[in-house]
């Protein structure tokens, strides 16, 4: 089959606004993915369409864009997934800066990261067989949110992140959760504290778009409500 694209594009060296540009890719099968199709146009028709990926499996995150209105990962969107009677639009993540095409500027999405201090902070000596353990009940209860690829897709899909810059996301506050719940870790006070702002936990609205948009179907609103809990309970 054929397939009819419209990109958005954009280079900062001659174009004044982003503008979309019509694509045909043809003789596709629907077991390709639209990373494949990406993949076709830079390699036959124009070498200047710019897009991120690393690993191509869905590991690395680094493919996130908006398609057809929603953001999805280019590597594990495949075609049959997809209404290709209609023209796929293809756009950058939304509410960060364009750096060309369908890159963009994860600068504040990951200085928003480090805020809520994303490694174990745990400063007693380690026990003599050098290892923290704990419980496989205790474990569980961190896996799905340590699923996280950091992708951005939650985070740029949330009306909060559309309207305030400062605002943390839910990328961010998945991290702090991780942390937060594990028993390892003796600083959960301190990321509460950094969560407990007019920026953070509270500026969630649960409205679920981040959990459509997470390609790891991770429960993210789910994580983000035991942290409201935790907070409100807290001692003051």
């Amino acid at each position: 089959m054929d397939v009819q694209l419209k990109i958005l594009r954009y280079n900062p060296e001659k174009d004044t606004q982003p503008y979309f540009q019509d694509f045909t890719v043809k003789n596709v099968s629907n077991d390709w993915r639209l990373l494949d199709v990406l993949q076709e146009i830079k390699w036959q028709q124009d070498g200047t369409l710019t897009y991120r990926y690393s690993c191509a499996h869905g590991i690395c995150g680094s493919d996130g864009m908006k398609v057809n209105g929603k953001n999805r990962l280019a590597c594990s969107l495949l075609l049959k997934d997809i209404n290709t009677k209609k023209t796929i639009v293809v756009e950058p993540l939304p509410s960060l800066p364009i750096i060309k095409d369908l890159v963009v500027d994860m600068t504040s999405f990951f200085s928003k990261y480090q805020v809520v201090k994303p490694y174990l902070i745990n400063n007693t000596p380690p026990p003599q067989n050098g290892e923290r353990l704990q419980s496989n009940e205790d474990a569980e209860k961190l896996f799905e949110s340590a699923k996280c690829i950091l992708c951005a897709c939650c985070t740029t899909s949330c009306p909060s992140t559309w309207t305030n810059e400062n605002y943390l996301g839910p990328a961010a506050m998945l991290k702090a959760y991780r942390f937060v719940y594990d028993t390892r870790d003796d600083a959960a006070d301190e990321r509460l504290d950094i969560l407990d702002t007019p920026d953070g936990i509270w500026r969630c609205h649960t409205i679920f778009n981040c959990i459509e948009a997470c390609p790891k179907e991770i429960n993210i609103t789910w994580h983000l409500s035991q942290l409201k809990k935790r907070i409100s309970s807290r001692e003051m």
